[in-house]
């Protein structure tokens, strides 16, 4: 693959690079107050941008096809929503008697607390050659899910800043969020044809504002002096964040290839990937809204722009593998179906 190829396959993680150098560089113009004024164009308009956009190209009327899979929603979501960030406080707990910065291990509490994401789980499933459609339902499930849970998981685990009350968290939650995401889903129900037949990018359209979020956040950031990120916590941040999802992956795995489990090879790869991954375009808009009185909101941010990346590299390279596991397994199966003469 050429270098201009490259870019243009990897643009939004070499996106994330320049608009944090830039915050860098120029803080004042994305901080609070400054010519940018994100108080209003993102906690406001770019978050509701975002999720009309989610809205308008979730196709959740694929989610039918899937729906009675019953066993296999119950264990992605309750993996997903309830395990992982029980897991990850208690693996917080012994973290928090080392010398990383708290900051950097609330961030991954808050890694451990988001929705699955809509496109990455079903692509690699699809690669794979997995149950697709088990893949786009708790995708699309679970973005819709964690719009309510999410939100009431980071309260638990971490709190809210004291200077906004969970009043005003919800009801901005409520009118960034929930009401553009069914404006988006309504606007669908009468442009399905119109929108299916012009292809538009919808995630391109999300990815460029994110980075506009992720910009103004490092702002935030970078004009406050008191703000540090030590390279060894950064490091073990890194480090924990792979082995949890690959612990994680090998969970799963035993736990669907037990005997009498009741999942085929193909469920079991889009239970891998839907458990583990974790959703960017969802979170980084969550956190700004329930975390916006906290000065460090950018260090809490990092974790999740680490494992969005890490997730895709790591399935990346999983995906031969699984392909060759999946084959063998339905030779396995041919072999066995054959009687005798």
């Amino acid at each position: 693959m050429g270098l201009l190829a490259r870019i243009r396959k990897e643009w939004f993680i070499i996106g994330i690079v320049v608009v944090i150098l830039s915050a860098k560089l120029q803080p004042s113009f994305g901080v609070k107050g400054g010519p940018l004024r994100p108080e209003y164009t993102v906690s406001y308009v770019a978050v509701s941008v975002i999720f009309f956009n989610s809205g308008l190209s979730l196709k959740s009327e694929e989610l039918t096809s899937a729906v009675l899979h019953f066993r296999l929603h119950l264990l992605v979501q309750s993996f997903t929503l309830i395990f992982f960030p029980l897991a990850v406080w208690l693996l917080l707990k012994l973290l928090a008697l080392t010398a990383i910065n708290p900051w950097l291990l609330k961030g991954l509490q808050t890694v451990g607390c988001m929705p699955p994401p809509v496109s990455s789980a079903v692509i690699l499933t699809k690669a794979v050659g997995g149950n697709e459609a088990a893949a786009i339902f708790n995708s699309a499930f679970g973005s819709f899910l964690g719009i309510v849970v999410t939100p009431v998981l980071l309260l638990l685990f971490l709190g809210s800043s004291s200077s906004v009350p969970f009043s005003s968290i919800f009801s901005q939650l409520f009118m960034t969020v929930v009401v553009p995401l069914l404006l988006g889903q309504l606007c669908r129900r009468f442009l399905r044809e119109s929108l299916e037949r012009r292809k538009l990018p919808f995630g391109t359209v999300s990815s460029f504002i994110l980075l506009v979020i992720i910009y103004t956040t490092f702002c935030d950031t970078f004009s406050s002096p008191d703000v540090e990120l030590e390279p060894t916590s950064l490091l073990v941040v890194v480090l924990t964040i792979f082995s949890i999802q690959l612990s994680f992956m090998l969970i799963l795995f035993l736990f669907t290839r037990r005997s009498g489990s009741g999942f085929t090879p193909a469920d079991t790869v889009a239970i891998l990937f839907c458990s583990t991954h974790k959703s960017l375009t969802l979170g980084i808009p969550m956190l700004k809204i329930v975390f916006s009185g906290y000065q460090q909101l950018s260090l809490m941010s990092v974790p999740l722009l680490i494992y969005h990346p890490a997730q895709i590299l790591l399935g990346s390279l999983l995906v031969p593998y699984f392909k060759a596991w999946m084959t063998s397994r339905q030779k396995a199966v041919k072999l066995t179906s054959i009687t005798p003469i």
